[in-house]
């Protein structure tokens, strides 16, 4: 098989990527080893969130970690290992939990955060194309005094650095649900925030695309021919690719293709949850983070869910039902009205966030190897940064100056 840009990887980076180099008039083909929209774009928290431009490796991250990570119930754990990758990421985190990190980076997330809203509202112009997108904002809800000064100090940064931010006490909170009683005391609303449903998105996208002569190849790269630092032949479960261009956008799975390639890509697998509900009769209307729990409640057209906790585990595809049930007591302690046990199941779910140690994604055309682009590592905010992800791929791909500084997302920054 021949084509001319070959992408790995069938969630939402690489659909998106599909898309925006389809639109520029490109032979494309993604290949993935399982179906599309099979990962982490499926069952997340479908915030698309200019709110979370400060990275995850932020001030102070580091030492609230090391109080959580043994607990298997917090909102961040670790699961006791010897790994020297993960030894190895938790020193490149540590080392970029400070100010100046934050200060750097966030611009860039804001930026990109913001071109990503723009291209949503086209994306959900395509005739027949429905994944629920509204443009309602996003709340993040306090219950504690400490909590809402901590929120209060992240909207002052991200004001500064060009994010709306709107600090509510709990009248002017609960008036944005009025039906829903809240027992958050304050809360931070970002008016430029959005939400939707992933899997529509994702899958809705790839069916539009592939109408449009995007073609789709299910089978799993495990390796590739290369000479003259060019990428020859990707090597798949069924059979040879040959390409002009590679794009690895695998998510999770991206750092062991880079080791078939000599780069080093440290990205580790962080586990989420969801629970997705029948959406009551009284529900939320905007998407709602609880903030001291670090649980997302998201109205999805008819379903609402409840999405939350990173785990650092590995590869691991198995359901900790303690952290499920720690998802689940922290709903009712912000909106009592939604008790799980009042709600009907309609699905649990778990998948693997590709994090990065310094919280930027590594997006950019390889040193070593000229036609090949790697876009992978956006941990908890791929949905929200898919489209200007793809749209960034197609300008790298296309040799035009990208509209987003791509010099710190190196895909090899880290030795």
């Amino acid at each position: 098989m021949k084509t001319e840009i070959l992408i790995i990887g069938g969630g939402s980076i690489g659909v998106c990527s599909a898309h925006f180099l389809n639109q520029a008039g490109h032979d494309v083909t993604l290949v993935d080893k399982d179906d599309i929209c099979a990962g982490s774009s499926y069952g997340n928290a479908g915030l698309v969130v200019p709110s979370h431009s400060i990275p995850l490796s932020a001030p102070g991250v580091w030492l609230k970690g090391l109080k959580w990570m043994f607990n298997p119930e917090s909102p961040f754990y670790i699961k006791p290992r010897m790994d020297k990758d993960l030894i190895s990421w938790l020193w490149k985190f540590k080392a970029a939990c400070n100010t100046g990190h934050m200060h750097h980076v966030t611009p860039l997330i804001r930026e990109m955060s913001l071109a990503s809203v723009i291209l949503f509202d086209k994306i959900a112009n395509i005739d027949g194309l429905e994944f629920d997108y509204e443009k309602r904002g996003h709340l993040i809800a306090y219950i504690t005094e400490k909590g809402l000064e901590d929120g209060k100090a992240e909207a002052r940064i991200l004001t500064k650095h060009g994010v709306e931010t709107q600090v509510m006490d709990a009248e002017e909170l609960q008036a944005l649900d009025p039906e829903i009683e809240s027992r958050a005391i304050g809360g931070i609303f970002y008016p430029q925030d959005a939400h939707l449903t992933p899997h529509k998105f994702v899958n809705g996208l790839a069916t539009h695309i592939q109408r449009n002569g995007v073609k789709f190849h299910s089978a799993e790269a495990i390796g590739f021919e290369s000479s003259d630092q060019q990428l020859r032949k990707v090597i798949t479960t069924k059979g040879d690719i040959e390409a002009e261009q590679v794009v690895i956008a695998a998510g999770s799975w991206s750092p062991l293709l880079g080791q078939e390639l000599g780069i080093n890509l440290p990205i580790q697998p962080a586990k989420g949850y969801s629970i997705t509900f029948k959406r009551p009769e009284t529900s939320p209307t905007v998407g709602i983070s609880l903030a001291e729990s670090k649980v997302a409640v998201t109205p999805m057209g008819d379903r609402l869910r409840f999405a939350g906790t990173l785990e650092l585990a590995g590869l691991d595809f198995a359901i900790n039902k303690r952290r499920v049930q720690a998802i689940l007591n922290a709903v009712p302690k912000y909106m009592p009205q939604l008790d799980p046990s009042n709600l009907e199941v309609l699905e649990i779910w778990r998948g693997l966030r590709p994090c990065s140690p310094d919280g930027l994604p590594f997006l950019g055309r390889s040193r070593f190897y000229k036609n090949l682009i790697i876009a992978a590592g956006h941990a908890m905010i791929g949905i929200s940064l898919g489209p200007i992800t793809g749209k960034l791929v197609t300008q790298i791909t296309r040799e035009e100056t990208p509209m987003v500084d791509l010099t710190a997302m190196s895909p090899e920054r880290f030795k």
